[in-house]
């Protein structure tokens, strides 16, 4: 697998062991590890005059945009965790509650289109917080001229998406707005879950010696809809991964109770960035394994030729797990054991150092320092 794509920071470490190096080169190395680490420290500060596709990508630029303006104004003890959405105390339970938009171009692919998507992927932020989903509302902008049998299209979808995850649309708003102001048909969503396990997920939870599993092959949505916009001559076997995830995390929390650290749906970004996120939050290091990394060679092969790495390429239907490193194999075979699940992999481990940074142990040996996704290499593709 090719691990050389956008937001990538070689190390020098690439071509051997790190105990094989000279003591200068290791010397290196840890001068740009404390290059890393000054310029992390730095409090955030969107630089930019202007909004760009990067600040919608997930990566660098949407972490500052997020910490350095809207955390800044919105700032509370719901939100400071910035997970997949906040969990909430009321009548002596516990909710869960996210909201997500989509913009996703084009509206219809391989495998799904906007609607079960948006259904998909907020009953996915729900489940990423141990909880069971329940309700959903549904916003849409519409473009005057949008075709009302194309409106009538996603309405199915998404009331079919809802019917399989067990979810009702109870409430939600239309906005119309002038031709050329919009693409067509935006759609926001909002969802709330009941927590029935009492189980604290996050980072902060994230130790050394935990291990860290994919629930299946990454890569698959955000390749699907490069190739459904026409843009490349790339004929391949491609559908999207979107799916509902509440039922494999239901099977791993009950596998594991009191093991499972924290899940993360790996979509804008990727498993990379969600990874960054990880290590930098909890205050330690991710190790993967690129042999473990389950990517199926149609969409290695689709990345390769569009230059991008598979681990920054979005998912609609993986999540990433981090688990007791002892009780890896309960979870690996709880995860299997769901259809959904059927692809999941044990595909590296958190330890003490590097502090706040993911390191790829390459297939020849060496070893790649996995950044934070640079840029937008993937536009609206959720």
């Amino acid at each position: 697998m090719s691990v050389s794509g956008p937001g990538t920071v070689p190390s020098s470490r690439e071509q051997q062991p790190r105990e094989q190096q000279p003591r200068e080169q290791q010397s290196r190395e840890q001068q740009v590890l404390e290059r890393i680490e000054r310029v992390r420290r730095h409090r955030p500060r969107v630089r930019e005059k202007n909004i760009t596709l990067a600040h919608g990508a997930g990566g660098k630029a949407t972490q500052t945009l997020v910490e350095a303006l809207f955390l800044e104004h919105f700032r509370n003890p719901a939100l400071e965790p910035l997970g997949d959405g906040a969990v909430l105390a009321a009548g002596g339970g516990r909710l869960a509650f996210t909201t997500d938009s989509f913009v996703v171009s084009p509206l219809f692919f391989p495998g799904g289109d906007i609607g079960d998507l948006a259904v998909n992927g907020t009953v996915n932020d729900l489940a990423m917080c141990g909880a069971r989903p329940l309700y959903l509302s549904a916003g849409f902008i519409l473009e005057e001229g949008f075709p009302v049998e194309d409106l009538r299209r996603i309405a199915a979808s998404m009331a079919a998406a809802a019917e399989r995850a067990g979810v009702a649309v109870v409430t939600g708003d239309t906005k119309v707005v002038e031709r050329g102001k919009a693409d067509g048909c935006y759609v926001t969503t909002a969802g709330v879950g009941v927590l029935e396990r009492d189980a604290a997920l996050g980072p902060s939870q994230v130790r050394p010696g935990d291990a860290v599993l994919v629930s299946g092959p990454i890569g698959e949505h955000g390749v699907t809809i490069m190739v459904a916009r026409g843009e490349l001559e790339i004929e391949a076997e491609l559908a999207s991964d979107t799916a509902p995830l509440h039922g494999p995390v239901a099977a791993l929390l009950d596998a594991v109770p009191g093991g499972v650290r924290m899940l993360r749906d790996a979509t804008r970004g990727g498993v990379a960035t969600v990874l960054n996120e990880v290590a930098r939050a909890a205050g330690a290091a991710v190790v993967l394994r690129e042999p473990a990394l389950p990517v199926r060679p149609v969409v290695n092969g689709a990345c390769e030729l569009l230059g991008i790495d598979p681990l920054y390429v979005a998912c609609e239907g993986r999540f990433v797990a981090v688990v007791d490193g002892g009780r890896a194999d309960a979870a690996l075979e709880a995860l299997r054991s769901h259809p959904l699940g059927a692809g999941a992999a044990v595909v590296g481990r958190v330890e003490d150092e590097p502090a706040g940074l993911v390191l790829l142990e390459t297939s020849i040996g060496g070893t790649r320092i996995i950044d934070m996704l640079v840029g937008d290499p993937l536009p609206r593709i959720c």
